[in-house]
């Protein structure tokens, strides 16, 4: 069984960074899907599902607290609680990267980023994402399996199985 391509959303309010990144990205193979404000963000971890986001922390409205950013954290974290965020910033400070990573972020990466160290930072939290997933849906099979009542439903709707489960 082949793996996916992985798939990372980008977000950043300068087209320009968007395609630097867009360009590296798909030379190694991976799929990417931007947005240029915080809110495009939300709008597209809600309608497509990504292996890691990598998030600019300034857009237009505020150039360099990462306060737009920092807020972004919680609502990604309330949308899907799995999505590895990258937060990057060419303001970059201690105080700012121990903020992102209290609110969510796995990783800080700063601008200008070496590309090699960006694309081991991105394939490291797909890595780890999509093991966490694994593990949290093989622990939702074995619940269902032992019969736990915290799973609802049955584990099977076709008309054989549901004569088994009888």
């Amino acid at each position: 069984m082949s793996v996916p391509a992985p798939r990372v959303l980008v977000a950043d309010d300068q087209p320009d960074v968007v395609a630097a990144v867009r360009l590296l990205l798909k030379g190694a193979g991976w799929e990417v899907i931007s947005a240029s404000s915080p809110a495009g963000v939300v709008a597209e971890v809600a309608r497509t599902a990504c292996d890691v986001a990598l998030v600019d922390l300034n857009y237009a409205r505020d150039t360099t607290s990462g306060r737009e950013g920092l807020d972004l954290l919680a609502g990604l974290r309330d949308l899907d609680e799995t999505l590895p965020v990258v937060v990057m910033t060419a303001w970059g400070s201690i105080e700012l990267a121990v903020e992102a990573m209290r609110r969510g972020a796995r990783d800080f990466v700063t601008k200008p980023w070496d590309n090699a160290r960006l694309l081991t930072t991105l394939r490291t939290q797909v890595d780890l994402s999509r093991a966490l997933r694994r593990s949290r849906r093989l622990e939702d099979e074995n619940r269902a399996l032992r019969g736990d009542d915290r799973v609802a439903g049955p584990v099977a709707e076709s008309v054989a199985m549901r004569r088994v489960m009888d």
